[in-house]
């Protein structure tokens, strides 16, 4: 994981959350309610994206442990 990865989600983040502030005050829930559901998939992909990466590090950190003894 890398910072451009983070600096993206959080800017993603801004500009849903602006949207959302938008629409809920002209009356689209609605639209404010898509438009959540679909940054909250968004961040679930990314998020399960980030935890495979994790996991596939910790796999290699530890068959480098087990080479290493």
């Amino acid at each position: 994981m890398e910072l451009n990865d983070l600096l993206r989600i959080a800017g993603i983040g801004l500009v849903i959350g602006c949207l959302h502030i938008f629409f809920e005050q002209t009356g689209k829930k609605e639209f404010s309610f898509f438009l959540f559901f679909i940054a909250y998939l968004y961040i679930a992909i990314e998020m399960i994206r980030f935890l495979k990466i994790f996991f596939t590090e910790i796999s290699e950190f530890f068959q480098w442990l087990s080479l290493a003894m």
